[in-house]
């Protein structure tokens, strides 16, 4: 990844190999129609599928969504060609039980627990399950779900050292995680229909002039 393409990229959490070099490709074409990347896989399921997980500044994402990212992106990876093989492509949203892949992310679900694995060791572990009590600009502070005889209840675990991070599914979540998305949903139709009005009035202020 360029400097400036990494720049550009606020993940914490990014692919290596071609997951990048696709990564780096489709970034850019996600940003110009209003998206972000989550993620970028390549796997050998069916044959060969291509993976791009996607979602809306607000974090919505609807079928509708996804076939507009798949027309988008498609164009852009026949041109560049990164795959020498024939493969499927796949776009989806991230779910409900989502990777947490930049610091907003562990921001907003703060509160709910989360799965986790370090490139290092913190606290003589890589892997930790546990409730994410606070987040700051430089890690966050887990809650153990079932902490070990000896072994501190909480443990901060710097963002520099988390290699993935997803959250656990719970009935908490689910009901975090549809209001949340009706709430972004309520404010998106409302933007769009604040844009409406205000096309409509300068299409007025336009037959006065005229």
């Amino acid at each position: 990844m360029t400097a400036a393409a990494s720049e550009a990229d606020d993940r914490i959490i990014r692919e290596s190999g071609i997951d990048a070099r696709i990564a780096l490709i489709v970034q850019p074409v996600l940003k110009a129609i209003g998206f972000r990347l989550v993620r970028v896989q390549l796997t050998g399921q069916n044959g060969l599928t291509l993976q791009i997980m996607a979602e809306r500044e607000d974090g919505t994402m609807t079928v509708e969504d996804c076939e507009e990212v798949s027309r988008a992106v498609s164009p852009a990876l026949d041109v560049d060609d990164p795959i020498e093989k024939a493969y499927h492509l796949e776009v989806s949203s991230p779910g409900i039980d989502r990777p947490l892949v930049r610091k907003s992310d562990f921001t907003t679900w703060t509160g709910h627990l989360v799965k986790l694995e370090t490139s290092v060791l913190v606290s003589d572990r890589k892997r930790f399950k546990g409730k994410i009590a606070e987040a700051d600009a430089d890690g966050i502070l887990v809650e153990r779900d079932k902490a070990a005889y000896g072994e501190e209840p909480t443990v901060r675990v710097p963002f520099d050292a988390i290699a993935e991070a997803r959250l656990v599914l719970t009935d908490d979540l689910i009901r975090d995680a549809l209001s949340k998305d009706n709430r972004a949903r309520k404010e998106a139709r409302k933007r769009r229909g604040e844009a409406e009005d205000a096309a409509d009035g300068e299409e007025n202020e336009t037959e006065q002039e005229s």
